[in-house]
Formats: structure tokens, C-alpha cells, sequence
């Protein structure tokens, strides 16, 4: 490159204008003079090359290219490694999967992919890594699995292969046959560790969605982490700082995890040896950063593994007081792991009492100066909640959502109101509860939180006096948000009537405390409100002037929703005779039982990384937290 005289002026020049118009004169003058000369069919590849390199610097500083890609294509045919070094290059950077010229580019790259030279190979590799797309990975697939299982590959080959197969199965996962699982696992058996590496990249992508598939990955990731950690079979150049191959433990380690535990019992036993002798590695701490760095991470993907194949009791033990070690440390990387490992385990474990020993080390963490470290202490104080601590751990979580970082606030409403309903004991509990959390948090309720609790309430008839008077009592009060409006409207219009009899709580009075709402909420709110006068109407016939008058008011608005409701809703009311409206206004039948919006949406939250979890945060299994909703009342 260096030897390109014309370039390095060039680019001279550019870096020397002093303003953005000197650099757009000298760019078209250029461009000019390049259009002319490759006009030229004579033209050498090494002049090719000069102005396709020009193209690209001009195009890297942010100006538009609009010719010169065939220029660069006809570089890929060349036999020069530095022409078609230039001409990959360029179209790693000027095209993209969808651009009209990748049909061209297919067969040259089908040449170097087949070619015996490993470094048109790897620049093969790389374009089609690159750029991608969905006829590259339909033509090209077949030859790039070929130069992974191929005997004769260099093993730096193999890697790039293997990654590139990774890139193009996450973009179109047709592009990995099924029938290539066989040859693609036995390559973790290489003697290599860094193919074994990528390879494991590109297996642990494919076993998250076909395990049944690569199956037998379970049995040699086993014998490879044997072969690593207790036999020592490893090359010099992959210790790391006294760690060997971290970054290999780690993703086997992970891999595992996608598993069940196997019913092969050597498969059994040299796993578990595997898991003691890194707890063992783990209890000498090191001084020097980067292998504390190493081991930790290797670590904590073994307590991952331990957890999800459930372990003997002694090592589990072993597990969570290292674990507690880990939360109450000073760094914050470790409090952060520490707590996501003790999720995992309270997420899969029936007995939490080990980990609510630490549970005051668990909620601290919810004033850590990390926003991530307070994340990861909310999932585990969910996920270890149960009916013994649900009242402490709920009203710690409520104290805290008054000056907790906006950004968890909507996450900390969800877990609340599902702890709530999960391990309410009584009635008044969870009402006082969840119009609590919706008076603090505000509008970071969602509509599934007032609505299940909407739900709740009109399927147990003996909750439905103490909410509506509940709610009421915080309508009449001068701060309010929407939700409690929303709620306030739906069940006072449902069973307003259960407590009309009760001091401070008349027809009137439940009407003017959510009329005192009405002008400052949005147009929904205000149709919801509308509703709920038209059943005031039907259980409350001496208000129903103030009524009226309301629907006449709205009858002329501008928004053609509240228009329409309030014009039908006169009428209703305004009818010689009450039948219709009776009808209408009829009281709810309960809800029928189904899985709680809560849980769905909170579950929608998990496996948001690009490896997939093997757990949600929560509880055990999906069925046992909605089974305990259900019957929660």
C-alpha cells in the first residue's frame, strides 16, 4: 500500500483541507479523474487497485459512491492476492446482501473457496461473512461446511469457516443442513483447540434450536473438558495465565447447559469431577487480575452447570456459600455474576432457604451504586420470594420503588404486583398492596397491572366492597395518576353500589370524585370514565341529572370516540323506559382462569442476550408461577 504514491497523496491532501468545501473540491476532482480513467479498457490491475482504494477511503470519510463496483469485482477474478485483497475489501464495504451486483460475485467467490490456496480461501470467508445474504447462503453454504470437515483444511481455515457458517445460520438458518450434525460434532474432538473454539461458537448457536440434533455433543464436550482441565492435554499457547483455554471451559461449560443431565453415568462422573476440580482451581484466589478474570469466568459457568443438573447436596453447599462470598464482594463485576448464579438457583431449586440466609446481603443490593448490580437483585429477590418472606421482601421493594432509577420502575411494578397476587394470604393485603405500588409508581403502570387487578376483584365477590371503598378513599385524595383512575372507574362502576350505603361514600360523592379527574385525563381514560356513568345511571337513578349532563357536554367533542360514546350513552339514559338500559349495564361475569398477562410479559423480558437462557427468572417451571396465580385467591 505504501508503495501507492498517488494514494498516500491523496489522502495528504485530504487530511490538509482546512474546510469542509476545499475537501469536497479536492474529492470531485478526484472522482472526476478516476471515472475518466476507468474508462480506459487497458487499464492494469494495479491502477485498478490504486483507484479502488481512492473509492474506498473516499467512501469510509462518508461521501456517496456510485461507480466503481464492477472495477472492483473484475479485482476478485484477479490472481494477485493484493488485487483481490482490495477488491474483497471493497465489496465487504460498498455492497450489501441486497444489492443487485451479489449475483456477479458468486462465482468468483465459489473459485476461491474451492481454490487451493488458504488465503483466497480466508478472503472468501470473510466476504461472505461480511456481507451475507440470502442467495450467498443458499450457493455458498455447502462449500464453506466442505472446507470445515475437510481433512486437508488448515486449522486457521477451519476457524474461519466455522465462524462464517455461525454468521450465515444466524441471518437464515436453512443455510445449516441437519444432516451435517454429525460431521460438525466430531470436530470438537480436533486436536487443535482453536478450530475446537469456533467450532464450539457455531455448535452451541445450533444446539440452542435443535438439540435432539447434536445431541452427541454432550458426551465429547465432557471428554473435552476431561481432557483440558484433569489430563492436561493442552498446548503452551492456550494457557492463560496458568488458565487453560478459559474462553473453550467456558463455552462447553455453557453448552452443557442445554442439556438435561445425561443418563450415561461416566458421562456423569467425569462431569462432576470436572465441576469439583474447578471449585477446588476456584478456592486458591490469585493476585493477578487477569487470571482472577479467567478463573471467575470459567467459574461461574460451572455453578451455572452445577445448578441446572442439580448436584449433590455437598456441592451445592459449597456452591451458594461461595456464592454469598461473591455478593458481598467489592467489585462490582462479582456482585453482578454472584447474583445472577443465585437467580439461576433460586430460579430451579425448591429449597431457598440457603439463599435467604443472605437475603439482607440481597436487598443492600438494591441501593448499589450499579444499575445493573440493582437489576440483577430485583430478579433475585423475585425469584427467591415465597409465602415466609413475601410480606417482608414486597414491603422493601415498595419502600424502594419511591426512589428507585427510572429505568427499573416498570420491571420493579411488574415483579411487585405479580408477588403480590402470588402470595397474597388475605384480601386486604393484597388491595391495600397493589393501589399502594399504583399510588408510588404512577405511570409506570402498565395496563396488565390494573387490569389483572380489575380481574381479581370481580372474581372474588368478597374482595369487591373493600376495593371499591379503598379506591374511592384514594380518589378523594388531590395527587392521583391515570391507572388509579382507570381502576377507580372500573370497579366503582362495577360495585359502586356495595358500599353506597356507607358514610362518605354516596352516589354523589363517588361520582364528583372521579368527575374532579375527568378533565385533566387522556381521551381513554375519559371514554372508560363515560362507561362508568352510564352504569352510575343504571344503579344510581337520583344522580342521573349530573349524569346527563355529562354525556350532553361530550355529545359535542372534538374526538370522535368520546362523541359517539357520549351521544349513545344519552340516548341510553334519556330512553322512556329502563329495560335496555339494565340489560346493558348488567353486571360482569368473572373473568375466566387463564395465564396472567403479568407472567407473559415478564417472560418476554428473559433471553434478550444472544446465547438463550436455559431459565426464566421466577420460579421452577412456567406451569408451578401460573398454577399459584390462579389459586392465589
Amino acid at each position: 500500500m505504501s508503495s501507492m504514491r498517488g494514494l498516500v497523496q491523496f489522502i495528504a491532501d485530504l487530511r490538509n483541507a482546512r474546510a469542509r468545501e476545499l475537501e469536497e473540491k479536492r474529492i470531485n476532482k478526484e472522482l472526476a479523474n478516476i471515472r475518466q480513467k476507468f474508462k480506459d479498457s487497458n487499464l492494469s490491475g494495479y491502477q485498478k487497485k490504486k483507484y479502488v482504494c481512492k473509492l474506498l477511503y473516499i467512501y469510509i470519510l462518508g461521501w456517496n459512491i456510485e461507480f466503481g463496483h464492477l472495477e472492483a469485482l473484475n479485482l476478485i477474478a484477479s490472481s494477485k492476492f493484493s488485487e483481490k485483497q482490495i477488491g474483497y475489501l471493497a465489496i465487504s464495504l460498498l455492497l450489501n446482501e441486497n444489492h443487485d451486483l451479489i449475483n456477479l460475485v458468486l462465482n468468483s467467490i465459489r473459485k476461491d473457496l474451492n481454490d487451493p490456496n488458504e488465503l483466497f480461501n480466508c478472503l472468501a470467508l470473510h466476504a461472505i461473512a461480511n456481507v451475507g445474504g440470502k442467495e450467498m447462503a443458499e450457493s455458498l453454504s455447502s462449500d464453506v461446511h466442505r472446507l470445515l470437515v475437510s481433512p486437508v483444511s488448515k486449522p486457521f481455515v477451519k476457524k474461519k469457516a466455522a465462524l462464517t457458517l455461525l454468521r450465515l445460520y444466524r441471518k437464515y438458518q436453512h443455510s445449516v443442513h441437519e444432516e451435517w450434525a454429525d460431521r460438525i460434532v466430531s470436530i470438537l474432538s480436533d486436536s487443535d483447540l482453536g478450530v475446537v473454539t469456533s467450532v464450539a461458537s457455531l455448535v452451541m448457536a445450533l444446539a440452542q434450536d435443535k438439540p435432539d440434533v447434536y445431541k452427541k455433543c454432550y458426551g465429547r464436550a465432557v471428554f473435552r473438558l476431561k481432557a483440558i482441565l484433569l489430563d492436561r492435554q493442552i498446548q503452551p499457547d492456550y494457557l492463560y495465565y496458568k488458565v487453560p483455554n478459559p474462553w473453550l471451559q467456558v463455552k462447553l461449560l455453557r453448552l452443557l447447559q442445554y442439556y438435561p443431565a445425561s443418563d450415561d453415568p461416566d458421562a456423569v462422573a467425569g462431569l462432576v469431577d470436572v465441576l469439583q476440580f474447578i471449585l477446588e482451581t476456584a478456592a486458591e484466589p490469585s493476585r493477578n487480575v487477569q487470571q482472577s478474570n479467567a478463573q471467575n469466568a470459567v467459574l461461574f459457568e460451572a455453578i451455572n452447570l452445577a445448578i441446572h443438573i442439580d448436584v449433590s447436596a455437598s456441592l451445592m453447599d459449597r456452591i451458594v456459600s461461595k456464592l454469598g462470598v461473591f455478593i458481598s464482594s467489592r467489585e462490582t463485576n462479582l456482585r453482578y455474576l454472584g447474583l445472577d448464579a443465585m437467580a439461576h438457583l433460586a430460579a430451579r431449586t425448591v429449597d431457598l432457604s440457603p439463599i435467604r440466609a443472605h437475603q439482607t446481603t440481597i436487598l443492600n443490593s438494591l441501593r448499589d451504586r450499579d444499575i445493573s448490580v440493582r437489576r440483577k437483585g430485583l430478579d433475585l429477590l423475585y425469584s427467591m420470594c415465597g409465602s415466609q418472606n413475601a410480606a417482608t421482601i414486597v414491603a422493601e421493594l415498595l419502600k424502594y420503588l419511591e426512589v428507585a432509577d427510572y429505568a427499573i420502575r416498570e420491571d420493579m411494578v411488574i415483579k411487585l404486583a405479580i408477588l403480590t397476587e402470588k402470595h397474597a394470604t388475605e384480601y386486604k393485603w393484597y388491595i391495600d398492596t397493589i393501589l399502594k405500588l399504583i399510588s408510588v409508581a404512577g405511570d409506570y403502570v402498565s395496563d396488565e397491572v390494573w387490569q389483572r387487578a380489575v380481574q381479581i376483584v370481580i372474581n372474588n365477590e368478597d374482595l369487591q366492597p373493600y376495593a371499591a371503598h379503598t379506591l374511592l378513599q384514594y380518589l378523594k385524595g388531590p395527587t392521583y395518576y391515570e391507572a388509579m383512575v382507570k381502576i377507580g372507574g372500573y370497579v366503582l362502576g362495577e360495585f359502586g353500589h356495595l358500599i353506597a350505603d356507607t358514610q362518605g361514600c354516596t352516589p354523589i360523592e363517588q361520582f364528583l370524585a372521579l368527575q374532579d379527574k375527568f378533565p385533566s385525563c387522556s381521551a381513554f381514560t375519559k371514554a372508560l370514565l363515560l362507561s362508568t356513568y352510564i352504569k352510575f345511571v343504571n344503579l344510581f337513578p337520583e344522580i342521573k341529572p349530573q349524569l346527563v349532563h355529562v354525556f350532553q357536554a361530550y355529545s359535542r367533542s372534538l374526538d370522535s370516540e368520546l362523541q359517539q360514546r357520549a351521544c349513545e350513552y344519552l340516548i341510553l339514559a334519556t330512553l322512556p323506559s329502563d329495560d335496555l338500559l339494565r340489560t346493558l349495564c348488567d353486571e360482569m361475569p368473572p373473568f375466566p382462569e387463564r395465564t396472567s398477562a403479568l407472567l407473559s410479559k415478564i417472560h418476554e423480558k428473559q433471553g434478550r442476550g444472544e446465547d438463550r437462557r436455559t431459565w426464566f427468572i421466577g420460579g421452577k417451571t412456567g406451569a408451578a408461577d401460573t398454577e399459584a396465580l390462579i389459586e392465589g385467591f
